[in-house]
């Protein structure tokens, strides 16, 4: 029987689509979760994928480790294999060796009395004299056998010529066969040497990567911290000044004189008023200001009276047409009752044959109707 190397179950697959199940989850939750979601950069959420990242990283290389030392450990049972297996040739090789050398002599063929000398060979003697023997009994004849030693050696010797060329071509062939399997190892053990290398070029770039992406975040994180207190402290040293400003002007020292500003040129037109430290009218503005209003109610009534006119005008002629619209719109909408009855009735006579269609759809040619589940299946996921 042979020995059979049963396959070692590999889950890797399995705890791979988990572990992506998992993640999407984790996704979806933080995605879909509006009290979470936030806008920004999210610290957090960024030191979380550097570990997740670390974490898948070091997974990748342990499982890459563990096929390393399954392949290992597989070329080892191919070599092995490949051994025994030159062992049992070699054995079935002596065993037919030994078998025909037992069981297929050349003395005992059937024409072995032909080809090899009776009395010398097969040590064979008649014990009824040759005088009494007729013609019948004739068995070797004058001339028979001339050269037949010299034949059997020149067979000999091309057997033998032919056993040794066919030995030292499997020879020559086992020879090929090693050095083409020495070779190919040679080259599996340069290509995984090779892809170590390059995986070990590719993890050092990552990782190069992911320092500096991480530098990156914290500088921009301190950029923005800096930020932050140069607008705290500009915007600080901006509401002193400015209360500093309020204590120290003439808004609240109550100085009549602080809301005049003379013209330049002197005093032609008098002094101007600044509205930031006004304190109020003289009695003399007040009474100017209450004779112009005046005024202008008498002037807002007056043109009040001539707007009211105006209005009782188009009042009339409103009415005039409001009228002539009525019966415009009673005729309009008697038409219209007229078209909406013969479109119920066309209406009506669709939806009979709408009906017809859908009876026709759900009973004779839709017959699967979809499940609430089947409708589950959509918006289901983040990406």
């Amino acid at each position: 029987m042979y020995k059979v190397d049963l396959p070692v179950p590999d889950n890797s697959a399995d705890v791979a689509v988990e572990r992506r199940r998992a993640a999407e989850a984790a996704r979806q939750a933080r995605i879909f979760n509006t009290r979470h979601r936030v806008m920004g950069l999210d610290l957090k959420a960024l030191e979380q994928q550097v570990a997740e990242n670390k974490e898948r990283e070091e997974m990748a290389g342990q499982r890459e480790r563990a096929f390393d030392m399954l392949r290992v450990t597989q070329d080892k049972v191919l070599m092995k294999q490949q051994q025994e297996e030159e062992e049992r040739r070699a054995e079935l090789n002596r065993d037919l060796i030994q078998y025909r050398a037992i069981r297929q002599r050349a003395e005992d063929t059937r024409d072995a009395d032909l080809n090899v000398h009776r009395q010398g060979a097969l040590g064979l003697s008649i014990p009824i004299p040759e005088s009494e023997l007729g013609p019948a009994s004739m068995q070797v004849f004058q001339g028979e056998g001339i050269g037949d030693n010299d034949k059997r050696r020149a067979q000999m010797e091309q057997t033998e010529r032919a056993l040794r060329a066919q030995r030292e071509q499997s020879e020559k062939l086992q020879k090929e066969n090693k050095l083409k399997e020495l070779l190919k190892g040679k080259e599996l053990v340069q290509q995984d040497l090779r892809a170590v290398q390059l995986d070990a070029l590719e993890e050092e770039c990552k990782r190069a990567g992911r320092i500096a992406l991480n530098n990156y975040n914290h500088a921009q994180a301190a950029e923005c911290v800096e930020k932050e207190r140069k607008e705290r402290m500009r915007k600080e040293g901006k509401e002193m000044a400015e209360v500093w400003h309020m204590v120290t002007s003439d808004i609240l020292t109550e100085c009549p004189k602080a809301a005049e500003r003379q013209v330049d040129g002197g005093p032609v037109g008098g002094p101007r008023v600044l509205t930031d430290r006004w304190r109020g009218m003289s009695p003399v503005q007040l009474s100017a200001i209450r004779r112009q209003r005046e005024e202008q109610r008498l002037e807002g009534k007056r043109l009040r009276e001539i707007e009211r006119q105006r209005d009782a005008a188009w009042d009339f002629q409103r009415m005039v047409q409001t009228r002539e619209d009525d019966e415009e719109e009673r005729k309009a909408m008697e038409l219209k009752k007229e078209k909406r009855m013969e479109m119920d009735r066309y209406n009506e006579q669709l939806a009979r044959d709408q009906r017809e269609h859908q009876q026709f759809l759900s009973k004779t040619l839709y017959t699967n109707r979809p499940t609430a589940q089947y409708f589950t299946q959509f918006s289901s996921s983040s990406r």
